[in-house]
């Protein structure tokens, strides 16, 4: 049967604006319109929408993975940001996953993989280590397919509670060595910690010694205390003359 009637195809053009499906893009170039065509994709484009429309509303994730200088580590890199930019949150425990100031869904999710021993969230990534007896090959996909499915079901990667205790931290005054110190870390240290899947974040200052947290992968690297202690503390001494010594809080 043939179909003797001309489409309003700027009716079809507001769905495809709308909707931005990459799938009709294709075939309005491939069929130029050809009427049994448009109705065929019409139908697609109203199921999608009114039977599926989650198919439609899912956000678009990508993650890849990066190696660490610690082997029992695997960081995680969406194509969005999970923190503020130089803000970080570090799961030693299960139980610190729902602490007061801390609670995060996520990390809880992720402790129930029995092979994970740590889970670290970091500006736009997420380091997991494992435990000594795992293989990272054995799990590294389905736990990329897991963190794929959390983001595209758009839960919460933090409690409420959580980020107001965050905003709260974060509105607190530095005395001007500390100011000094911190912008040390954030611009000489941070980058390349962040690139090895940890994080670096300034603890304290008094009496000349800087207490720093090495978070992430950084927890339980061998290399850290050298690191830590040819790397960051020679920065910080020549950089901020107040500054007598580096160490590291809770490694």
């Amino acid at each position: 049967m043939t179909l003797n009637f001309c489409p309003d195809f700027s009716v079809f053009k507001q769905y495809y604006e709308r909707f931005g499906s990459p799938l009709l893009h294709e075939e309005i170039h491939r069929f130029q319109f050809h009427q049994t065509n448009f109705v065929n994709l019409l139908f697609q484009l109203l199921t999608q929408v009114y039977i599926y429309p989650e198919i439609m509303l899912k956000p678009h994730i990508l993650i890849y993975t990066e190696s660490t200088p610690n082997p029992n580590s695997m960081k995680f890199v969406l194509n969005f940001e999970l923190v503020p930019d130089g803000s970080s949150f570090d799961y030693a425990a299960p139980s610190d996953a729902i602490s007061e100031g801390k609670n995060s869904p996520l990390a809880v999710a992720l402790f129930g993989f029995d092979f994970v021993q740590r889970v670290f969230i970091s500006s736009n990534f997420i380091t997991v280590t494992k435990d000594d007896s795992t293989k990272w090959e054995n799990e590294l996909f389905g736990t990329k397919q897991f963190l794929k499915q959390f983001f595209e079901d758009k839960k919460d990667v933090f409690a409420k509670t959580t980020i107001t205790a965050y905003e709260s931290v974060a509105g607190e005054q530095d005395s001007e060595t500390v100011i000094k110190i911190k912008a040390v870390l954030d611009q000489y240290v941070r980058p390349a910690v962040e690139s090895d899947g940890g994080a670096i974040n300034f603890h304290s200052y008094q009496n000349g010694v800087v207490k720093v947290l090495l978070q992430g992968s950084c927890s339980g690297c061998p290399s850290s205390t050298i690191t830590l202690k040819q790397g960051i503390e020679n920065l910080l001494t020549r950089m901020v003359p107040e500054v007598t010594e580096v160490l590291a809080e809770g490694v």
